[in-house]
């Protein structure tokens, strides 16, 4: 299955502090086809998906490299106000890395961002265990994680299991008793608007 929309607003921590992924509105069993849907969020999306050349489970290895460098720089490494401009900048697939970033973040960000996917880390031979294998992940027991048998670096606070404490205050909707009531003034005035609908 390809998710196809990895980024950090579809990772939530869980009470011990494990990843969540949610949003699976763009996942699609794809198995060994490709797809052209072009979906997914720009400043991750894969050179092959803006391409429309067909892709399929690579563009997730991607999408990780990018989360990888976001979590670490704090923003994604291909970024501007304008998204056919962040397209160009990843089909060039030049990565900037800061000076301080260590060698093997750059290596893991390098390899999983490939703009040939058949040359993509996670994708190539391998697959996955090459991923947990690569030195970036040093220290990391893949089967303490996938057990639960340690708890993750940031702990939220949960009072129980409906708080919504730790997301964002949003207004809520107006009251629909307010609301000014669909004339056929208003009718005559805007429907022609929505004629070809």
């Amino acid at each position: 299955m390809a998710y196809r929309d990895l980024k950090p607003e579809n990772i939530l921590l869980d009470a011990e502090g494990h990843l969540k992924l949610v949003d699976f509105g763009f996942a699609k069993k794809v198995g060994d086809r490709e797809t052209y849907t072009l979906c997914g969020t720009p400043e991750y999306l894969a050179p092959e998906v803006i391409h429309n050349s067909g892709h399929g489970l690579a563009v997730d290895w991607w999408a990780l490299g990018i989360l990888i460098y976001e979590f670490l720089v704090g923003q994604p490494p291909f970024w501007d106000q304008n998204p056919m401009r962040i397209y160009e900048q990843i089909v060039e697939g030049n990565i900037r890395f800061p000076p301080n970033m260590t060698p093997a973040a750059r290596d893991i960000i390098s390899s999983l961002c490939k703009t040939n996917p058949t040359e993509r880390l996670g994708y190539i031979s391998g697959g996955s265990a090459r991923v947990k294998a690569h030195p970036f992940f040093d220290g990391i027991n893949w089967d303490d994680l996938y057990y639960r048998r340690v708890k993750g670096p940031i702990i939220p606070r949960v009072d129980h299991p409906a708080d919504a404490g730790n997301f964002e205050e949003y207004p809520a909707p107006p009251d629909p008793r307010k609301l000014s009531v669909y004339t056929d003034e208003m009718k005559e005035k805007y429907e022609p608007f929505f004629s070809d609908f």
